[in-house]
């Protein structure tokens, strides 16, 4: 029943709507990694403001050997974009925590968020600097086993996507004609090794199918799934506050 041209003109003009109201006249500003998210957000913001205010922010980490597919998109979109590389500094930033805290304390699931945490920070900056307003990249599919790192991708001023499968940004990417290398580049974080199924233990394909059908085949891949689901609500919040009211 999805209809990805009628969701994607529902977003163009949510996106629309969005700027009107929290930022006329401003940018839209989104990190690039060259996957299919950033490439669709990228494209949707192209199609709702025109090329002219859109600036996308490429982050690699010293030499990204898939840096390729960052620049495919921007010059497929026509947009400006400033490349920013975060080496040296997660360099320093992780050296100097082991200095002070010691090598052992800094431990590698640190070391596997922080570049995430870094280059947000960084595209605040350019935010900041250009009059813009940040999209975040995430998907349903993502948030919903908290595969994001907190205060890292999972930031942003708006997001377009965090309603939507995978498999339904997929169909909004080839509605915006976008090249299939990016549509359908396996997703990785960039910063390991193995892919983003990899680590989660199951494909997207089969978790899209439990979240907007509820059928799953394996008992034990339901289960991790609803674990993960179950143990990372905390990040689909803003943050959790002590309500006080006045006696």
């Amino acid at each position: 029943m999805f209809d990805p041209v009628k969701v994607k003109d529902d977003v163009v003009k949510w996106i629309r709507d969005w700027f009107e109201e929290n930022g006329p006249g401003c940018n839209g500003i989104v990190a690039v990694s060259g996957g299919k998210d950033s490439s669709v957000v990228a494209a949707l913001l192209v199609e709702a403001l025109g090329k002219d205010r859109v600036i996308g922010v490429l982050l690699p980490r010293g030499v990204q050997p898939d840096i390729d597919m960052s620049y495919a998109l921007v010059n497929h979109l026509g947009i400006k974009y400033y490349e920013i590389n975060i080496g040296e500094t997660m360099d320093a930033l992780i050296k100097e925590m082991e200095d002070v805290m010691g090598a052992d304390a800094v431990t590698s699931q640190t070391k596997v968020n922080l570049p995430p945490r870094v280059r947000m920070a960084a595209t605040y900056a350019v935010s900041q600097s250009l009059n813009g307003r940040v999209a975040n990249t995430c998907n349903l599919s993502e948030d919903w086993v908290g595969y994001a790192t907190r205060y890292g991708d999972n930031a942003g001023d708006f997001s377009p996507l965090s309603r939507l499968t995978v498999q339904e940004v997929k169909a909004i990417g080839r509605v915006l004609g976008l090249p299939d290398f990016l549509v359908d580049k396996v997703p990785s974080d960039g910063l390991q090794s193995k892919t983003d199924e990899d680590n989660l233990g199951f494909t997207y394909a089969v978790l899209d199918k439990y979240i907007r059908e509820g059928v799953i085949e394996d008992q034990k891949t339901k289960e991790r799934i609803d674990y993960l689901h179950r143990i990372n609500q905390f990040k689909l919040r803003y943050m959790d506050c002590f309500e006080y009211e006045p006696e």
